[in-house]
C-alpha cells in the first residue's frame, strides 16, 4: 500500500493551500514537511527533489511532483475531479484559472505596505463584485455545479476563494444568492466539513511571521 502523499512546503497557504484543499476533498490522508531553515531548503536542491529549485513539491505515487497547476490537475484528474471529457476539462480549467488569479492577488496582500494594502484591498474588491463573482453566479444558474453534474476541483476552488474574500469582505457575497446557497452545499459535504473544522491542515491567513520564514529559506 502507497504511503500517504507528503507535502513540501511553508507552514502557510501559499502555492499549496489549494492543494490542500483538494486532497482533503478527495479524502487523502496528506502529510507535511515545513521549511523552516535554509539548510533544509538547500538539501532538497542538492538532492535534487526540485526540478525547477521551487516549492511547493509534492511526493505521491512515486514521483516528485512540482509546479502547482500540474500538481493540481494531476490530483484532480486522478480522484475525479476534472470533468468527464475534454469540453467539460476545458470550462472546469477556465473556472479554475479565474479563480486563481483571484486568489493570487489576495495572497499578494501580505508583501504590500499598509498604504498599498488598502488600495489594492479597495481594487480587489472591486474586481471581485464587478467581474469575478458575477461569472460564478451565472454559471450556477442551472445546475448545483459550475460544470456538468458532479463535483470538480472548480467547486473547490470556488469554495476556498469566497472563504479568502470574506476574511477581508466579510459581506462580499449580499449580492449573490446563488454563491451563497453554493456555499452553504459544500459546507455540508463531509470532506469539506471536516477541512473547515479547527485543528485541520487547512492554513490560517498569512502573518509577517510566515513571510519572515520564507524570505530568510528562499532568500527574495
Amino acid at each position: 500500500m502507497a504511503g500517504k502523499p507528503t507535502l513540501y512546503y511553508f507552514d502557510g497557504r501559499g502555492k499549496m493551500e489549494s492543494i490542500r484543499w483538494l486532497l482533503a476533498v478527495a479524502g487523502v490522508e496528506f502529510q507535511e514537511v515545513h521549511f523552516k531553515t535554509r539548510e533544509q531548503y538547500e538539501k532538497m536542491l542538492h538532492d535534487g527533489a526540485l526540478m525547477f529549485q521551487q516549492v511547493p513539491m509534492v511526493e505521491m505515487d512515486g514521483m516528485k511532483l512540482v509546479q502547482s497547476k500540474a500538481i493540481m490537475n494531476y490530483i484532480s484528474a486522478k480522484y475525479n475531479l476534472y470533468g468527464k471529457d475534454l469540453k467539460e476539462r476545458v470550462m472546469i480549467d477556465m473556472y479554475a484559472e479565474g479563480l486563481r488569479d483571484l486568489m493570487e492577488m489576495i495572497a499578494r496582500i501580505i508583501m504590500l505596505t499598509p498604504e498599498e494594502q488598502q488600495s489594492t484591498l479597495k481594487t480587489i474588491e472591486s474586481k471581485a463584485t464587478d467581474r469575478y463573482l458575477p461569472v460564478y453566479e451565472k454559471a450556477l444558474a442551472s445546475s448545483d455545479y459550475l460544470v456538468g453534474n458532479q463535483l470538480s476541483c472548480a467547486d473547490v476552488h470556488l469554495l476556498e476563494c469566497i472563504l479568502m474574500l470574506e476574511e477581508k469582505f466579510p459581506s462580499v457575497l449580499s449580492n449573490f444568492p446563488r454563491l451563497q446557497a453554493f456555499q452553504k452545499r459544500m459546507r455540508a459535504v463531509p470532506a469539506i466539513h471536516k477541512f473547515l473544522q479547527p485543528g485541520s491542515q487547512r492554513k490560517p491567513p498569512p502573518n509577517e511571521a510566515l513571510l519572515k520564514t520564507a524570505k530568510e529559506v528562499l532568500r527574495f
